[in-house]
């Protein structure tokens, strides 16, 4: 028998824009959105130095922490 209690999480990076300063909150709803149709619920939102695509510098982005119940 399953534990009714036992969740798992999923952290996805979203990687603010390395063009300005702007955070795009149609861009990060869009992924809310998306995840929530799959059963994720928003556990927790970190702001974090997250690797960039180019160099070996980070830039600045958010940790998205998901939950949801274990089927």
């Amino acid at each position: 028998m399953s534990n009714p209690y036992t969740y798992e999480y999923k952290v996805v990076t979203f990687r603010e824009s390395l063009i300005g300063d702007a955070l795009d909150s149609d861009k990060l709803e869009k992924v809310l959105n998306k995840h929530a149709e799959d059963g994720w619920a928003l556990k927790a939102i970190t702001s974090a130095d997250v690797k960039g695509r180019i160099g070996p510098g980070a830039v600045e982005g958010l940790l998205l922490t998901f939950e949801r119940p274990r089927h």
